[in-house]
């Protein structure tokens, strides 16, 4: 029997390389969002606000998945808030389904916030222990993935369903119009440096551009979540899931000036984040579209400044463990210069950055 997957998040970064995965392996997908794409050919998109429990039931009707794949949040002014909005938003979805269907599976994505905290108290915990480990208890304080798990295990408890968890570091990965996206803001960032004679100057903490880190790429995360929905040492679990490498930016910042044909500057005396760094690069990058004939020049579109500075400022080391997801028999690798090249190479081909 056909697999059917429900993809809720379906136009962001892990939602579209997770549905351009399944499709690719014979799945059936249907990639719900507030504006669904519709340019993935074998996606069926569905457009719904999950924060109406109401009216999330009339774009569902008649839809019976075996599996849902929960890729989606809404960013609010306290963590009280975000526990409130994005609880409630897994819930009214899994509500919406019908009861006694094929729901088999249900994989929701959170991230490394589970162990460093939310963004009111973003790293700051005083017994933060790297590698970070799955088997971590949770912090004494309010966070919307706890929030978005309870949700999942309330329902799983009463209706029967297997669930995984999922646990990436900062992803890279294909997508625009994201709020979160790092490898796209780099790419901009660096075309801009290259068309200016700007220096590409590393805009995070020293404890980043010296320590350990590690990423994870949105094609590996598909891949995990493909395996955790059908393999039964998977079910009833929660995942780390980076590429497998580790780097310090030191050396990765020069990588990435070598792809674009740059010289890396030094590490800056003062802190140089990206937000004031291209503060007044929306004209800039205006006229490169322009001149280059790209698909984007409207910049807000594509630069996400704010998310790579809280994760390049970062003052504490930051690396996971993969054993528990090996142990279990997810034994795929990436690594991250090539996925940054990758998602690079692929930003050129469809126009988004000059070639």
């Amino acid at each position: 029997m056909q697999r059917t997957a429900l993809v809720v998040g379906s136009t962001g970064i892990v939602g579209s390389n997770l549905a351009r995965r399944l499709l690719e392996q014979g799945w059936k997908v249907h990639g719900l969002a507030r504006r669904p794409q519709t340019d993935l050919p074998g996606l069926q998109p569905l457009a719904a606000d999950l924060t109406d429990a109401e009216g999330v039931k009339a774009p569902l009707t008649g839809l019976d998945p075996t599996h849902v794949f929960f890729a989606t949040w809404l960013r609010q002014p306290t963590e009280a808030e975000n526990c409130r909005v994005n609880g409630a938003m897994v819930r009214n979805l899994l509500q919406a389904l019908p009861r006694g269907g094929a729901l088999e599976h249900v994989a929701l994505v959170t991230g490394l916030k589970h162990y460093l905290g939310p963004f009111e108290s973003y790293g700051k915990g005083k017994d933060l222990i790297t590698p970070f480990r799955e088997s971590m208890p949770r912090l004494p304080i309010d966070n919307f993935y706890y929030a978005q798990e309870d949700e999942v295990f309330a329902a799983s408890a009463e209706r029967g369903f297997s669930w995984s968890i999922h646990r990436p570091h900062t992803i890279i990965g294909f997508a625009l119009g994201n709020a979160m996206n790092m490898g796209v803001t780099l790419a901009v960032y660096a075309s801009i440096c290259r068309e200016t004679g700007r220096p590409f100057v590393f805009p995070g903490s020293a404890v980043q551009w010296n320590g350990l880190t590690d990423m994870t790429d949105a094609r590996l995360l598909a891949r995990q979540l493909e395996w955790a929905a059908t393999s039964p040492n998977a079910r009833n679990q929660a995942f780390n899931i980076v590429d497998g490498d580790v780097f310090r930016w030191k050396w990765m910042w020069s990588e990435l000036a070598r792809y674009f044909g740059l010289e890396p500057a030094d590490f800056p005396a003062e802190p140089a984040p990206l937000e004031t760094q291209m503060a007044g690069d929306a004209a800039v990058w205006a006229d490169i579209a322009a001149k280059h004939g790209l698909v984007e020049p409207d910049i807000s579109r594509l630069v996400s400044a704010w998310h790579t500075d809280a994760d390049l400022g970062r003052p504490l080391e930051v690396v996971t463990d993969m054993s528990k997801s090996r142990e279990a028999g997810f034994l795929d690798h990436q690594a991250t210069d090539k996925a940054f090249f990758e998602l690079f190479d692929a930003l050129k081909a469809a126009r988004v950055i000059p070639a």
